[in-house]
Order: C-alpha cells, then sequence, then structure tokens
C-alpha cells in the first residue's frame, strides 16, 4: 500500500427512525474514536515514508522487509526538498568544492536524489545519536576531502557552533571537525597514497609502497574511510615525491599501476593484521570518475563537464567502469576484517553535471572533484545507511 491520506466512512442507518440508547451512542463514539487513532498512525507513517525517521531500529526494519536492497544499483530522480543544507552557511568549505560561492549560477545539479531499484535510501539524521562520543576519520586524497567537508556541512547545519581546527603533524594535514558537548571528532588526514612518503638524506622524498607509520593513530578511531587512486597516475611536477622504494629498491620510477598494487596492498595487509572489529570500522571509497572527455557518455563532441546540467539518466554509464575499479576490487577481496566499500563509481559517472568545472578560486577547468552540497552528500548518506544496517 502506498502512502496517502486514507478515509473511511461508516454510514449509521435508522430505517424506523428510532432513538439510539446511550449504549449504542457509546459505541459508535468509540467506533469513531478508533477511526482517529487508526488514521493517524497511517498518515505519520506515510510521512514518515517520505521525510524520514531518526529511529535507526525503524530503518533497519524497513530494509530487511524490502527484497533484494542494493543500495548502488539505482537512478537519480528529481526532488525538489534538496539540497540538504545551505552550502553558503557551512563555513570552510575548500575552494575546489565551493562552487555557489564561485558563481555557479545553474542549481539542478543540487536537486537530485539518489534512488535504488528496489528499496528506498534513509534520508540523512543527523548522525549524533550514531556519533556521540566517537572519532570518525577520513584518510586519503582530495575525493576523500570531498567527502570529509560534505559530512562536515551535513552536520553543521544542524550545530551551528561547532568547529573546524587544522593541524600538521610530520606525516600528513589535519582537519579536525568537532561538535561541542558531543564528544564527536570528524578527521580529516591527507595521506593520498595512503603509504608513506619519507624524506631521505641525498636523495629526497621517498615514496615507500610497504610502509605506513600512521596505523597506530588510525586504531584509535571508532570509523574509518580511506581513499587512494588519482595520486598514483600523477607525471607532473606536482607530485610530492622524487623516488619510489619497496622493500630495499629505490627506482626513480615505476609502473604506477604496479605501484598502485603494492601500496594497497599494504594496506589491506595492515587492515587483516592491525584492525579490530570491535572497535574500528571500516569504509573503503570507491574509486570516483572524472567527465573530461564526452565519448564516455555518447556525446563524443563535448570537451569536458563545464556545460553539463543534468545527470545521466538510467542506471549504467555507456563506457562501463575504468579498469582500475577491477584492480582495486581484486586488492579489496584479500581483506580478511570486516570492512564495507562505499560502491560508489557508477552512481558517480551519472553525475556529469556535479563537478566544479570553472566554480572554483582558481577559475581552473576541474572535472574531477565534486561540488559541496551535492555529489558527496550521497556518499554520506550511504555510509550512514550502511552503520545503521551493520549496527543492526
Amino acid at each position: 500500500m502506498h502512502g496517502g491520506v486514507y478515509t473511511l466512512f461508516i454510514l449509521t442507518h435508522n430505517p424506523e427512525g428510532k432513538e439510539e440508547s446511550a449504549q449504542k451512542k457509546k459505541e459508535i463514539r468509540m467506533v469513531y474514536a478508533w477511526i482517529i487513532v487508526v488514521a493517524i498512525f497511517v498518515a505519520y507513517g506515510h510521512y514518515d515514508r517520505v521525510h524520514g525517521t531518526n529511529n535507526s531500529n525503524v530503518i533497519w526494519r524497513r530494509l530487511q522487509e524490502e527484497e533484494n536492497c542494493n543500495f548502488y544499483e539505482g537512478s537519480w530522480v528529481r526532488d525538489e526538498s534538496y539540497p540538504l543544507y545551505d552550502s553558503l552557511a557551512c563555513p570552510n568549505i575548500d575552494y575546489q568544492f565551493d562552487c555557489l560561492k564561485y558563481g555557479r549560477q545553474d542549481q539542478n545539479y543540487l536537486k537530485y536524489r539518489w534512488q535504488p531499484n528496489n528499496c528506498d535510501l534513509p534520508r540523512f539524521v543527523i548522525f549524533y545519536s550514531k556519533l556521540r562520543g566517537k572519532q570518525i576519520m577520513f584518510v586519503g586524497d582530495s575525493i576523500g576531502h570531498d567527502q570529509w567537508q560534505s559530512l562536515v556541512c551535513l552536520l553543521h547545519a544542524s550545530a551551528p557552533e561547532s568547529a573546524v581546527i587544522q593541524s600538521d603533524s610530520e606525516h600528513a594535514s589535519f582537519h579536525n571537525f568537532t561538535i561541542p558537548g558531543y564528544g564527536i571528532s570528524v578527521i580529516f588526514m591527507r595521506q593520498q597514497y595512503l603509504v608513506d612518503i619519507d624524506y631521505e638524506d641525498k636523495i629526497g622524498r621517498v615514496l615507500k609502497l610497504d610502509s605506513i607509520k600512521n596505523g597506530e593513530l588510525w586504531k584509535k578511531m571508532d570509523i574509518l574511510v580511506f581513499n587512494t587512486w588519482f595520486w598514483w597516475n600523477r607525471n607532473d611536477s606536482g607530485k610530492p615525491w622524487d623516488y619510489i622504494q619497496n622493500g630495499d629498491k629505490i627506482v626513480k620510477d615505476m609502473d604506477r599501476i604496479e605501484a598502485f598494487k603494492l601500496g594497497l596492498t599494504t594496506w589491506v595487509n595492515w587492515v587483516n593484521a592491525e584492525i579490530n572489529p570491535n572497535k574500528n570500522k571500516v569504509f573503503y571509497q570507491g574509486i570516483t570518475p572524472s567527465h573530461w572527455k564526452g565519448g564516455e557518455w555518447n556525446e563524443p563532441q563535448v570537451k569536458n563537464c563545464s556545460l553539463e546540467t543534468e545527470p545521466l539518466s538510467g542506471s549504467s554509464y555507456p563506457s562501463g567502469l575504468p579498469p582500475q575499479v577491477f584492480i582495486m576490487e581484486d586488492i579489496l577481496n584479500k581483506i580478511t576484517k570486516p570492512f564495507h566499500l562505499l560502491n560508489i563509481t557508477t552512481l558517480s559517472q551519472l553525475r556529469k553535471d556535479a563537478h566544479p568545472s570553472i566554480y572554483n578560486a582558481h577559475r581552473t577547468m576541474d572535472c574531477l572533484h565534486w561540488c559541496v552540497a551535492g555529489l558527496p552528500d550521497t556518499w554520506n548518506l550511504l555510509m550512514y545507511a550502511t552503520l545503521i544496517t551493520d549496527d543492526n
């Protein structure tokens, strides 16, 4: 039965025009009272279904009732209640993601909600009940930062007294979002390769494919979200290393796919050896796409994402998954501890409209990162739904 206003009419008929007894009138009043109670529950159930609930057990039972509930198979539908927050009211959005601030006029990209095929993705309800007294850390590159920034804005919308504190360590840059009174910290740690980069005398910066020094810090977190990919193929002067080391062998460069495999395998081995499932929940953010070549979505005349204002329809991307996804999945399959893959590649491929384009501080074309508010909010909704189902 679908939502709506359900009205039940009970007609009473007295063909002889006789007065009803006091007892009969009392019975009729009781019937009407029960009708009102039932109507309230039905209406509330419809409202709750459409607008969301903060009861994770209710959400979990609903998801159990849905057959073949795969959050990652679906399509984008327009929803006028979106976005989930006003990005202009969210402080400290990175210049790469703050599309409205830097002049994006069309706002269609803010109006789309991910709709799984066979179930409903629960609306975002404040994470406080899930995160009270906890620490959640994102570790990775600027795409991980994108998701961290989204979660900061989602939380800040209901806790404007919260604050962002930035600090640095020997191996990484930290951004720490705190919510006073709740004991919650949401941290971003920039470590693009997950493995270490160390400075060595005489040769300079060395990317160490078999070394993870920040693992002791990671183990202190309650929820961990990792990602890596894009920096492995970076060849320009902006790459943050001069040499690559694996074991005792140091080289000036090597096949980047092989380096990625070795580095990600080191991380997988760390998870298997160090993660305590009773303490740590581990997520891995799937590889997200860029939209530089219109031929990938059957528009070969399109050269970038600059004029894109609508998502692709349907549930699949014309050119399919990029090959690095299969490499990633093959390595992640070696994880023996419980973990969750945020399998966001396809749903993100459909959002050619959701990139900053030129609407960033430097006015450079950006078809790699994502606007905040925007697509990364859905990644956090998926993480939220996973936490609910996992806890129950």
